[in-house]
């Protein structure tokens, strides 16, 4: 229930202050355990990757919200599953998307749900050599570049997709904890254009 009145809140608090700045507050819910460290490397390269857009990311955690603090454009997201990295089962079933933004006819909505698991099982696909010993951070590094591909939807109001880098159709494991991934300048254009 917490969720849904969230939800609610937020469409109207991000309807009403659309274009109005370059403000962004992503409400954060963890549906199962998750790596704090994981997060602050999320948080840390979703601000890189934002970097040139012009917008101010404001990270919270819906436990801790309060919806009487104000607040710029509000963004709903979801972590399912574990975000964490732990030791896999052997039959993941791993296609799937990574995340997406929900939409109703046509029109993209601020709310997104990234799919923990499936995030990890690419991480683990892509690691090798001393990657494991900085997992936590490669996986955190991989929820930044994913939330930020979500996030593009989710400002430029569009279902469609870049042609490279963080805004493009998939990302493999190797371009999830890749050392650098950008947004192509098309999409920077996109997003100060909001």
């Amino acid at each position: 229930m917490r969720y849904v009145i969230a939800c609610i809140f937020s469409t109207v608090l991000f309807a009403s202050h659309a274009g109005a700045s370059t403000g962004i507050t992503l409400l954060l819910q963890f549906e199962k355990k998750h790596s704090e460290k994981s997060v602050q490397e999320m948080k840390r390269e979703m601000l890189a990757i934002m970097k040139d857009t012009g917008l101010q990311l404001d990270f919270r955690s819906l436990k801790d919200f309060n919806p009487n603090e104000p607040v710029t454009d509000l963004v709903v997201v979801k972590f399912k599953g574990t975000c964490q990295m732990e030791p896999l089962p052997v039959l993941f079933d791993e296609r799937g998307p990574l995340a997406f933004t929900h939409s109703t006819d046509g029109e993209v909505l601020p709310f997104s749900e990234v799919a923990c698991d499936r995030v990890r099982q690419s991480v683990e696909s892509a690691m090798w050599g001393g990657d494991r010993a900085k997992a936590d951070m490669l996986f955190g590094r991989a929820l930044g570049r994913v939330l930020a591909h979500e996030l593009v939807h989710i400002v430029a109001r569009t279902n469609k997709h870049g042609v490279k880098c963080v805004a493009k159709t998939s990302l493999s494991g190797v371009q999830l904890i890749a050392d650098r991934l950008e947004l192509d300048a098309d999409d920077v254009q996109r997003l100060h254009l909001r």
